[in-house]
């Protein structure tokens, strides 16, 4: 379906959801055991089957925005060099030199041609060629052209580089991402303005994402902040395979009640929302104010998940008082994610630890999670038969 048919579509169904009370809805409940939340060996094979297997979201392009720029991050004890190269385009390497094994770069970000291994002295360009062994003489071997630094397939478009955890990976990164990228795609983030980052810390990956995918949790959860703009427990879902786009209907909805429906596209943030979400990692919020990028990155273990949360803005600040408004609204942002959503998920997280509790129940209306975690199991236990469908 065209993407502005898939707006009007989705709104229509909010409006009318609005008007009749109802909500998008699901054949029927479905239960997940607990120890899905807990248990080490199911986590590692979620790791395994899904977060280095598949595309995750890495970085965005505004970390990066100069040749010779750099970040690092360690994923699953994955530690990563994301560079700027000389073309402009981006490329993932592993962060360890390939002499011992040393990391490479200890520094969250910067801009380098050249990175010299404090351990030994040799040296790599940004590609991750090996450009010197230090005394190579007595070391007996010029190992130039055999041990550059290791490379991950990535794939960088509309401001988010994608990548696989799996250097042998031949996975077709943009063919995943499919038409939620042409979504993201159509948006153009790279040359938004980036206001900067903040960093949140809580349970398990899918307690975490299980927030992302419902509103069923407004009123109880967000009584004065989502709440007030937002109706609770009203949603509509549509799946780009195992990605999905949320639509939640704000409290000035009944103003669309005359625009017809094939105009309906043209009122995003203005009478409803989206949620984008790229399996198995990216929340995105697109808001007048501000736009919202949740990377979720698991571990280090089956308890617990860090979350980036990364903040755009279609317009760059005029002025100091500009830049300073675009801050807060971040700082609130991440306030509200971090106190309402992951401080939650952490108590949910105890209490599915007590082991009294068999399993979680998803009623009809979370069918988005119900989906979620449907694609999480076809996944982990190696993509074999039927995909799920919503």
């Amino acid at each position: 379906m065209d993407r502005h048919a898939l707006y009007n579509e989705m709104a229509s169904r909010l409006r009318d959801h609005v008007a009749n009370g109802t909500t998008d809805s699901a054949a029927d409940t479905l239960r997940v055991p607990a120890s899905q939340y807990t248990d080490a060996d199911v986590w590692h094979k979620e790791m395994n089957g899904i977060f280095k297997s598949l595309p995750i979201l890495v970085g965005l392009s505004h970390e990066i925005p100069e040749k010779g720029d750099f970040k690092t991050l360690d994923v699953l004890g994955m530690p990563l060099l994301i560079c700027r190269q000389a073309d402009g385009s981006a490329k993932v390497l592993m962060n360890v030199c390939s002499h011992r094994g040393m990391i490479l770069e200890s520094r969250p970000s910067g801009n380098k041609k050249t990175f010299s291994c404090p351990y030994h002295a040799w040296t790599y360009g940004g590609d991750g060629r090996l450009r010197g062994v230090a005394d190579v003489v007595k070391f007996g071997e010029d190992c130039r052209g055999d041990r550059d630094l290791v490379v991950f397939p990535c794939h960088e478009e509309g401001g988010l580089i994608f990548a696989v955890l799996d250097p042998a990976s031949e996975c077709d990164i943009r063919s995943f991402l499919g038409e939620m990228m042409d979504d993201i795609g159509a948006k153009h983030f790279e040359d938004w303005h980036y206001v900067g980052q903040r960093v949140i810390h809580g349970a398990n990956w899918k307690v975490a994402l299980d927030g992302y995918l419902e509103g069923y949790h407004f009123q109880a959860a967000h009584p004065e902040t989502i709440a007030p703009r937002t109706y609770t427990n009203i949603m509509a879902f549509e799946a780009y395979g195992p990605h999905m786009l949320v639509g939640y209907p704000a409290k000035t909805i009944e103003k669309l009640k005359d625009v017809p429906k094939d105009e309906l596209w043209e009122h995003e943030n203005d009478g409803y929302d989206f949620i984008r979400l790229f399996f198995p990692n990216v929340s995105i919020f697109v808001a007048p104010e501000i736009t919202q990028i949740a990377q979720l990155i698991p571990g280090p273990g089956p308890l617990e998940n860090t979350t980036v949360l990364h903040f755009i803005h279609h317009t760059k600040p005029e002025d100091a008082e500009a830049s300073a408004a675009l801050e807060a609204m971040a700082d609130w942002l991440k306030q509200v994610v971090d106190e309402e959503d992951y401080q939650v998920g952490l108590q949910v997280q105890r209490g599915l630890q007590s082991g009294h509790l068999a399993d979680v129940i998803f009623g009809k209306n979370e069918s988005g999670n119900q989906f979620a975690h449907r694609c999480i199991q076809y996944y982990a236990e190696g993509a074999e038969g039927e995909f799920p469908t919503l």
